[in-house]
């Protein structure tokens, strides 16, 4: 789930943390992605009519699909991606897993009710809400990863977690999810839609952890207790509490122990019998990761085994043998250009000084100066031309 409206506060009240770009962008990074909401993804997107792809054994193969297309388009702009599996979920978790088990349920008897009574519409509507990433989802797409030369790990617990200390501990360029609470797991760069699809245009969001807290004025404290309030997968949402209500309580205490004694004192809130809200900031402060020097965080992009994922992708799972082998020799191909490096991996910027700015902004207006003097001088002339030549006639 994440974070709820985390990005619209970020949006309206830290704009300048976000940035968008294309995916070429990122040509020459290593990022770590959170597999486990990308094959949910690819779960519900990779379609037809309505329906997940399957082979014909009745096989699911969207999540191949998904994973083997997107990971190409990925490498092909240069891209190095490394997945990140969700472990054992926290204990604090559960009550969050099994109100989407409720969920889940409750839309597989809508679906099957819609087949009778409903539109389309309707069934693909509920269709999309009883999807589940199984452990043999998991499995295959590992599988598939490791044909692919493509390396990946199991997180202890949350992936995000685990992608968010790769990121800071300088083993990657950033953290790939859709889930907000990925920047509550202090990741220090997030981008959103690395794994969409190119058909759907949307442009790669860069979203800067340090420019969030600058535009929001908090240190990373509050901003934890900030998404803590939002609703997050360890507690419930207090009712009544939306995001302005949530920004403006935090500005005004400083801590969720204050806010939570306002809370309590008024009668607007209705705040759950349980809201464990001090362990669900333990969870975010220090969630249980593998350390980015972990020997298993070592990551190698090896070269495909092309025999391998024809055997697996062709023969066990029907896809087309000549789309397969073209892919894996994209990867072959990209991998021996991936050894290029982008240049601020050879050289680090130099900060420049508070005189060398001053300097570099009089030049800048000075060089704008001249320019208008030109121009202004261009039209007088141009314009003493065209009357002489009218007096000429």
């Amino acid at each position: 789930m994440g974070i709820k409206q985390l990005f619209q506060i970020i949006q309206e009240h830290a704009p300048d943390a976000i940035k968008t770009g294309e995916i070429k962008n990122h040509f020459g990074r290593k990022v770590a992605i959170d597999a486990s909401m990308s094959i949910y993804s690819f779960l519900i997107a990779v379609r037809s009519d309505g329906q997940q792809l399957m082979n014909e054994s009745g096989e699911t193969t969207s999540h191949l699909m998904g994973l083997f297309y997107r990971t190409l388009r990925m490498v092909d702009n240069g891209i190095k991606p490394l997945y990140v599996f969700d472990g054992a979920p926290p204990k604090l978790k559960s009550g969050e897993l099994a109100k989407r088990f409720q969920r889940k349920t409750e839309a597989q008897a809508a679906q099957e009710e819609a087949k009778e009574t409903g539109t389309a519409e309707d069934i693909e509507k509920f269709a999309r809400r009883t999807v589940r990433v199984t452990r043999e989802h998991n499995e295959e797409c590992r599988r598939l990863l490791k044909l692919m030369g493509i390396p990946y790990i199991v997180a202890p617990t949350e992936a995000e977690a685990q992608c968010a200390e790769l990121a800071r501990g300088g083993k990657v360029y950033a953290a790939a999810s859709e889930d907000m609470d990925t920047l509550t797991f202090n990741a220090p760069i997030l981008l959103r839609h690395l794994t969409f699809s190119e058909q759907r245009k949307e442009p790669i969001l860069e979203i800067h952890l340090d420019k969030v807290l600058e535009g929001l004025d908090m240190k990373r404290e509050q901003f934890v207790d900030l998404c803590i309030l939002l609703g997050c997968d360890y507690v419930d949402p207090i009712k009544g509490v939306g995001p302005s209500t949530a920004l403006k309580l935090i500005r005004e205490h400083g801590t969720l122990e204050k806010v939570y004694e306002t809370m309590k004192a008024s009668s607007k809130y209705t705040i759950p019998e349980d809201w464990p809200f001090a362990d669900a900031r333990a969870l975010f402060h220090e969630p249980d990761v593998r350390s980015a020097d972990d020997p298993e965080c070592d990551f190698k992009w090896e070269a495909p085994d092309v025999e391998g994922l024809v055997k697996f992708l062709v023969e066990e799972k029907h896809f087309n043998e000549d789309r397969v082998r073209s892919g894996a020799s994209k990867l072959q191909k990209n991998l021996k250009t991936a050894q290029q490096s982008r240049l601020e991996g050879f050289f680090k910027p130099v900060e420049k000084s508070a005189e060398q700015k001053a300097s570099l902004k009089r030049k800048a207006e000075q060089k704008l100066e001249e320019k208008k003097k030109k121009q202004k001088a261009d039209a007088k002339e141009k314009k003493a031309a065209k009357s002489k030549a009218r007096g000429g006639a």
